[in-house]
Formats: structure tokens, C-alpha cells, sequence
């Protein structure tokens, strides 16, 4: 008989030590350890959770925000590189399966910024690493985009494991590529986002792309959100009107949703915590009995989606290997005549 994984999940809501890596890895460690502790199998970090999101990019000029710019690209990370390790190590020693948002720099560029997510296995080792396809309105002024190279599912002991990035969550086609490699539990990853339109509740915008994943694709659905602390809102705002809009409310949310595309449990809203689950991956069969969209609920004589997952490189560059022989005779002139 078939075996498929039931366990505990966390979903953590926190905020990093803004802009300070090693002590962002750090308390990442420490919550890895803590959530670990209460029987978690499978954590999942919010959006950049190393070390900082760009609010600069909503508050300020792009000529103001340029030396923010520069703070975030020194304090980004190498992918592989000694905190991908050191997440590792505590993913290892916690026995969990970590997912968590990261800056990554561009291994040539010194101008660009990936927002990506890590996916580190019980291990210790990293299975994967997903760049952000489309950066988001603002934050086009600070990542550039991914490719789909990284829009993958992996088989871990927590089921088939893929994940998306904030607004990702409602690219249709995208969500759909990793259903269609048999996802069966989906992290997604955000930031507080105080700074949207006044009639955009971040929160209830969470819950409905939560939803909609989970029962569209009858899969569990774990959302980590990021927090707003007073001191990343003091080290930010560059004036009153920009304290005032980053202090704004309901702006966070994290929560974990089943097959059903209903909550499970609380969700935690805007404060700093951990969210826990028990996650059954045998729940998704009945749900996928009456829609099953990567199955019989679909017509793949009517509908196909291609996705191209070449890596797309600045320069593809290529060497002929190959040792020069002799020389040809110059034509009319045979080996005979040579000789």
C-alpha cells in the first residue's frame, strides 16, 4: 500500500535583523531549533527573510533609495556559499525540511539581486533554489527576474515540495507548472506590505491566493509571512509620511491551508510567531476524486502549457577542444604528390 507523510508543519511570521546577515542566520537557526522543538517536520521562512526586503523602493526616489540599493546587495548571500551551509547545518540538526527567502547576488554581477528561496532538505543539503520570476511593481528597482530553471517540485520526506515567492502566487501558469509535476504541499513565501494601495488588505489578499492553490490544486498550503518590527520601521522611514504608512495595520498574515482550501487552526496576523499544522498528504486523494486538474478533470487535448526551463545565462560560452591535426594539402595535390 502506498505511504504517503503525515506530519507537523510551522509557518514562521518573523522579521529579520534588518540588514545584518550573520545575525539574521542566526535567529533563523534559533527558529529552526524552536519550531523543531514543538515537532515540526517541515518549516517554511518567509519572502527574503536574509536579510531585508526594499520598503525603501516604496517610501523614497530611486535616487534616494541607491545607497539602500547598495546596503542590500552587500548584505545578499552566495548560492551555494557559508549561510546556505549554516542554514543547512541547523535544517540537519533540527531533522526538518527548511524552506526560507533570501537575497542572492548574481555569482558575476555586482548590480543584481535574485529574491530567491532556498529549499534545504533534513539533510542538510540544498535540494534547490527558486529566483522570483517577475519582481513586483517597486521592486523591479532592486531584483532582477528568474528563469525556469528553478520552477521545480522535489521529492522530500514532507511529500513533493514546491514554492512560490509573494506575488507569484498569482501567476496561474506558474502554480500550474508545479502542480503539474505532482505537488502535493506548496510554501509561499511573503513580506508585510503596508505600503500597498489604502484599499488593498494584504492580509485577506494572502488568504485568497492561500485558497485558491490549495483547492484549485488539492494541496496543503503553507504560508510564511514576514513581520514589520518598530525598528526596521524607524531604520526605513525617511520622514513622518513614510513612518505612517509603514506602521500601517493588517498587513501580514501567515497561516497553513488544507486540500479543502480552508484554513486549519489560527493564522497569525501581523505579530511575531509560529504557526503549527498537521499536514496528512493522504487527505489530497478524496480531494482530487471529484477535481483533479493535473488528472481526469482536464483536457490536454484542449489545453497545453509549456514551460522552458533552459537556464537563461548573460553569455553562453564555447571552446573547440579539439587538438589541431596536419594540415590539408592544398587542393589538386595529393598525399602521393607531398611525398
Amino acid at each position: 500500500m502506498t505511504h504517503y507523510p503525515a506530519y507537523r508543519a510551522a509557518a514562521v511570521q518573523a522579521a529579520p535583523e534588518y540588514l545584518d546577515t550573520p545575525a539574521t542566520i542566526e535567529k533563523a537557526c534559533r527558529l529552526i531549533d524552536e519550531a523543531a522543538g514543538n515537532g515540526a517536520e517541515l518549516i517554511a521562512f518567509p519572502e527574503v527573510f536574509v536579510s531585508a526586503y526594499p520598503y525603501w523602493n516604496w517610501t523614497m526616489t530611486p535616487v534616494q533609495g541607491g545607497p539602500w540599493f547598495e546596503r542590500l546587495y552587500r548584505s545578499a548571500i552566495d548560492v551555494p556559499g557559508p549561510e546556505v551551509a549554516t542554514l543547512g547545518a541547523a535544517a540537519q540538526a533540527a531533522g526538518s525540511t527548511v524552506v526560507i527567502g533570501v537575497n542572492e547576488r548574481d555569482p558575476h554581477s555586482m548590480g543584481t539581486v535574485y529574491n530567491t528561496m532556498l529549499f534545504i532538505g533534513p539533510d542538510g543539503e540544498l535540494l534547490g533554489a527558486h529566483r522570483k520570476l517577475v519582481p513586483t511593481w517597486a521592486e523591479k528597482l532592486s531584483w532582477g527576474c528568474g528563469d525556469g530553471s528553478s520552477l521545480r517540485v522535489y521529492d522530500t520526506p514532507a511529500g513533493r515540495l514546491g514554492g512560490l515567492a509573494c506575488g507569484e502566487n498569482t501567476n496561474t501558469l506558474a502554480r500550474f507548472a508545479l502542480l503539474a509535476q505532482g505537488e502535493q504541499v506548496h510554501v509561499a513565501s511573503y513580506i508585510a506590505l503596508p505600503v500597498a494601495p489604502a484599499d488593498y488588505d494584504m492580509v485577506e489578499a494572502i488568504k485568497t491566493r492561500a485558497a485558491a492553490h490549495s483547492f484549485e490544486g488539492k494541496v496543503f498550503t503553507v504560508v510564511a509571512c514576514a513581520a514589520l518590527t518598530p525598528t526596521i520601521v524607524e531604520t526605513v522611514a525617511h520622514d513622518t509620511g513614510a513612518r505612517e504608512l509603514l506602521q500601517r495595520p493588517h498587513s501580514a498574515f501567515s497561516g497553513i491551508f488544507g486540500p479543502d482550501g480552508r484554513l486549519i487552526g489560527d493564522g497569525l496576523i501581523d505579530e511575531e510567531g509560529i504557526v503549527y499544522a498537521d499536514i496528512d498528504v493522504s487527505q489530497e486523494i478524496q480531494a482530487k476524486q471529484m477535481h483533479d486538474i493535473i488528472g481526469h478533470y482536464n483536457r490536454f487535448d484542449v489545453f497545453s502549457l509549456t514551460v522552458h526551463r533552459d537556464p537563461k545565462p548573460a553569455v553562453t560560452l564555447t571552446e573547440n577542444d579539439t587538438p589541431a591535426g596536419p594540415p590539408e594539402p592544398p587542393a589538386g595535390i595529393t598525399d602521393h604528390d607531398v611525398a
